[in-house]
């Protein structure tokens, strides 16, 4: 499994890092716009994503506005809603415009900060995706 990780706190990309190593590659971006950068250059490649963990509170770009360019760009290719990367809001808003805005942009799940290992596990098997644990 191929997963890119976007915080823009170092510590909270290094753990779900080593929380994930097990699952597969990992690569890591600080705010939306690398996170776009990172999930077209894969797509372009042909070696897409499958799992993104992505904060909505970062600078240069959000979460939200980051998941609304890459969702656009999987439309753009064809891609299906619901056929591209799996996505899971992983943030510290928990208002309900911020829940309804990810869920609006199309992310998967949204978990609320700090999360845990085996409620990242869990909510990763909900998508369907494939834990070798």
């Amino acid at each position: 499994m191929r997963i890119l990780i976007v915080d823009d706190d170092f510590a909270i990309r290094k753990v779900i890092s080593i929380w994930l190593r097990k699952a597969g590659e990992s690569d890591m971006a600080e705010n939306g716009r690398d996170a776009v950068a990172l999930a077209t250059k894969a797509y372009e490649e042909g070696n897409p994503y499958d799992l993104m963990c992505l904060d909505i509170m970062m600078p240069i770009m959000n979460g939200l506005d980051a998941l609304k360019n890459i969702r656009k760009y999987e439309k753009s290719r064809g891609i299906e809603t619901g056929s591209g990367m799996k996505v899971i809001m992983a943030t510290a808003a928990s208002n309900p415009k911020s829940i309804m805005g990810a869920f609006d942009e199309q992310c998967e799940a949204y978990l609320v900060k700090p999360i845990e290992e085996e409620e990242l596990f869990a909510t990763i098997k909900k998508l369907g995706l494939q834990l070798p644990f």
